[in-house]
């Protein structure tokens, strides 16, 4: 079906009131006042409504004329964007971009790509803070914002963009399995030591490629938050750990990590980035975002 009003109608009556009156806005785009005013009366005759009260001293909405304008400012406004957004894709984006992520998401997600970036874009200035703590992307004045979760995130207001969904796998060392028993099911990690992702050491959940579930607490061997040091205690030998698959995928293409429970994960985490609104942000920070996801996004 085709639009019943010209669009270009519906554009100067948002400019005129966005301007409060026709003069002011036959300024604003550079036309003939009569032009503006009679392409109005025009939509207005078309819609069979008054949309403005208008005499020589005023310039009033009427009740239809205030309905019409907030759905009108509204395509009028994603127009605009559209087309900004066609600019922008043809103009190369600068500035500074501020951008925090925690240390391994910087080391195993970050450390290649972003290099990358900045050699596609000179123009582009990356600012990354790594960080394990939390930080406020309004407050502290970033751009963009990158997290690992277990749970979906609170509804902040920001745009979420999911990078990466990971599997949590167990890994041990072929020298530690060499001296242990086999592990065939996660009942068998009882008889092995554990080496605890958590602080608080709650007990470890396995489902398989059927949705089988095991729940076990292996023996308490070592015990640190830090994804690096698992690693390091686990390729030491010290027992089985849990690890996202992602930060020990050289480990285990070397051999010096071997996956142990190939057909078990112990749930999954999701990387995230959070931004702004989308409309108004630099051109930097949206091809920066985009850049990401499309490097990431698995």
């Amino acid at each position: 079906m085709l639009l019943r009003q010209n669009l270009n109608d519906v554009y100067l009556f948002v400019v005129a009131v966005e301007h409060q009156g026709f003069s002011a806005a036959a300024k604003q785009l550079n036309l003939p006042k009569s032009t503006i005013s009679k392409r109005v009366a025009i939509l207005e005759n078309k819609l069979g409504l008054t949309l403005i009260h208008r005499s020589s001293r005023s310039f009033v909405l009427s009740e239809s004329g205030r309905l019409f304008y907030q759905h009108a400012k509204n395509a009028v406004d994603e127009f605009r964007y559209a087309e900004e957004n066609l600019l922008i894709q043809q103009q190369e984006p600068s500035g500074v971009v501020r951008l925090s992520a925690s240390v391994p998401i910087a080391q195993y997600l970050l450390s290649d790509c972003l290099p990358e970036l900045a050699e596609r874009y000179p123009k582009l200035l990356l600012q990354v803070e790594v960080t394990d703590r939390y930080v406020d992307v309004m407050s502290e004045n970033f751009d963009i914002v990158i997290r690992s979760h277990f749970q979906p995130l609170p509804d902040s207001g920001l745009i979420q963009r999911v990078l990466k969904n990971d599997k949590i796998i167990a890994v041990a060392a072929s020298t530690y399995l060499k001296k242990t028993v086999p592990i065939h099911t996660p009942e068998d990690l009882l008889k092995h030591e554990g080496i605890w992702p958590e602080l608080q050491m709650n007990p470890w959940h396995f489902q398989n490629i059927n949705g089988q579930k095991e729940i076990v607490r292996p023996n308490i061997r070592f015990v640190a938050n830090e994804s690096e040091i698992l690693k390091g205690a686990a390729k030491r030998g010290l027992g089985v750990t849990l690890l996202p698959e992602t930060f020990c995928m050289n480990e285990l293409s070397e051999g010096s990590l071997i996956h142990v429970l190939p057909d078990w994960s112990a749930g999954s985490v999701t990387t995230s980035l959070l931004m702004l609104t989308r409309r108004g942000l630099l051109p930097s920070v949206n091809i920066t975002a985009d850049f990401l996801v499309e490097k990431l996004k698995t």
